[in-house]
């Protein structure tokens, strides 16, 4: 039963994740008007904005003009559902599930943007941290602490990175990292290394490509491998964090 809820809570909220990547950035409403075809304006009839469905239903194309709808909307919708399920399964105490779902909730619709606009909104990221840190104080008061250094080490860390090579990432990167210590407390260091690590051969593959010195210049959003390495650090973790201490004991 568990599952069902987040497969369908997964979906409606990847519904509205696409919306939130959409407007936010553009300074518009999240709420008016409702869902309407980009290219033509034509509201999206109810049983027409079903999530998933109704994009398999129209095959991809507006009812009214019968122009294509990106296939991202439904990837996003799958791909939330996907992640919702996820923290329901791995994750046991209602703190772990709420903080879970609630960064899923943050790191796709950051991604998107950051992909899209080159950055990573306040708007996110500040509502994101003081929900991380709200939610801690009133279900377990007693890793606030860690989650409140978690939080400063990761920003203190990619700070180093901004001011080292301020080309690669830029102060939301910065906000960004600091989310994510305060929703996974010491689980925040395997983010910070997926992320990183993944941003790096992602770079080392784009110089191949167009050579060292017009690869060197090219920008890469880091906020999307930051949100992947949260989702890393977020479901396998705790497993790291427990297997490394255990080791090097």
């Amino acid at each position: 039963m568990p599952v069902l809820a987040a497969i369908a809570g997964g979906l409606c909220a990847g519904s509205f994740l696409n919306v939130v990547a959409y407007r936010l950035p553009r300074g518009q409403s999240l709420v008016r008007p409702g869902s309407h075809c980009p290219r033509c304006g034509e509201a999206v009839k109810p049983y027409d904005n079903i999530p998933l469905v109704g994009w398999l239903l129209l095959r991809g194309r507006c009812r009214a003009c019968r122009k294509p709808i990106s296939a991202r909307y439904p990837l996003i919708e799958a791909l939330t559902a996907l992640l919702a399920v996820s923290v329901v399964v791995v994750k046991h105490s209602p703190r772990d599930i709420a903080l879970g779902l609630l960064l899923v909730a943050v790191l796709v619709p950051i991604a998107l943007i950051d992909l899209d606009r080159r950055i990573i909104p306040n708007r996110l990221t500040l509502p994101a941290g003081l929900s991380a840190l709200a939610l801690g104080i009133v279900l377990e008061p007693a890793k606030v602490p860690e989650q409140l250094i978690s939080g400063a080490a990761a920003s203190g860390f990619l700070l180093v990175f901004v001011l080292a090579y301020p080309r690669g990432m830029g102060m939301g990167d910065v906000k960004l990292a600091g989310v994510l210590g305060l929703f996974l407390g010491r689980s925040v260091a395997p983010a910070l290394f997926v992320a990183v690590l993944a941003g790096t051969l992602v770079g080392i593959v784009q110089m191949s490509h167009v050579g060292l010195q017009r690869g060197r210049k090219l920008a890469i959003p880091f906020g999307p491998f930051l949100a992947m390495g949260g989702v890393a650090g977020l479901l396998a973790g705790p497993a790291i964090v427990h297997w490394y201490l255990h080791a090097a004991g």
